[in-house]
């Protein structure tokens, strides 16, 4: 069900940028903003995951720079059956994570030094199960297009506005039609862009708690790591993060001030809700609410 929501929402944000190209310049802008919308995916395609690094002061590690840490991550992949990513830390006190890259042979996970810290060695295993799913998902790679795709809908609808797109018809007379559509387009688009960006965001969340929770083999480890994550991270500022808000909806929680409800405006869904979430998963597992065994391995 989240996959075919998925598909849904970016097949109407993909139709919203095509919508909002022939508002303001008919079967033409229609065209241009497909041919802008295949360029700026492509890009994004190739490219998003060494900017939003660089974006974040991210440094690649190997397994003697941080020997639990990395083998955390190794051994998650070998029982995910992925290659293993790369893996990253950013010197960062804020508690916090995220995965990127266009596919699984391509993929980088990343933690905060602020994470490291605050986590016990399983939840680090949660946090870094659900970044994976992401991967294995292809999470990343439709998060960057439908941000891709945001941005450049704002960009159109701003375009529109400044030089007053569809004001006039095709004969050079004022259009007040045309005028109404157009300014209701600039305004709304990037509204409804912005909001269904959200939506596929929020549902990519629940599905990599889901996934990620199999993946570590204890749903509690990642409950625990969200609960943590979410105070230190309403507590800690990330200044990258303030300054780069779109990338927001890459972390495990929200890295900006966040609310306490699903609501529309919201990248992520409540906290709250995915602990209960996780929990429910646990207690369908059998495991209840005892204290998970202590495992062999990087984090046992």
């Amino acid at each position: 069900m989240n996959y075919a929501r998925t598909a849904l929402l970016m097949a109407a944000m993909t139709g919203l940028f095509l919508a909002l190209g022939w508002v303001f310049a008919g079967q033409q802008g229609m065209a241009m903003a497909f041919v802008v919308a295949l360029a700026m995916n492509f890009f994004s395609y190739w490219f998003s995951d060494k900017l939003v690094l660089r974006m974040y002061g991210a440094r690649e590690i190997g397994p003697a720079d941080a020997p639990q840490y990395y083998g955390i991550v190794q051994e998650l992949a070998t029982r995910a059956q992925m290659p293993m990513p790369k893996v990253y830390i950013m010197d960062n006190d804020q508690p916090n994570a995220f995965a990127t890259g266009r596919n699984p042979e391509h993929a980088a996970v990343a933690a905060t030094t602020g994470l490291l810290r605050m986590l016990s060695a399983e939840e680090v295993a949660g946090v870094m199960a659900h970044e994976l799913a992401h991967v294995k998902n292809r999470d990343s790679l439709t998060m960057t297009i439908t941000a891709t795709l945001a941005g450049a809908i704002g960009m159109l609808a701003n375009f529109g506005m400044m030089f007053g797109a569809g004001s006039r018809d095709s004969e050079g007379r004022p259009n007040p039609i045309g005028m109404i559509l157009g300014l209701a387009a600039a305004i709304l688009a990037p509204l409804v862009a912005m909001l269904v960006q959200m939506a596929i965001s929020r549902s990519r969340e629940y599905e990599a708690d889901r996934v990620g929770a199999e993946i570590c083999g204890n749903p509690q480890w990642l409950a625990a790591a969200l609960d943590k994550i979410s105070r230190g991270a309403h507590a800690i500022p990330n200044v990258q993060a303030e300054a780069n808000p779109a990338s927001a909806h890459l972390f495990i929680v929200n890295p900006l001030a966040g609310g306490t409800r699903d609501n529309l405006f919201s990248t992520h869904p409540a906290t709250e809700n995915r602990i209960a979430a996780l929990m429910e998963l646990a207690r369908s597992l059998g495991r209840g609410f005892a204290q998970p065994a202590r495992r062999r391995g990087p984090w046992g």
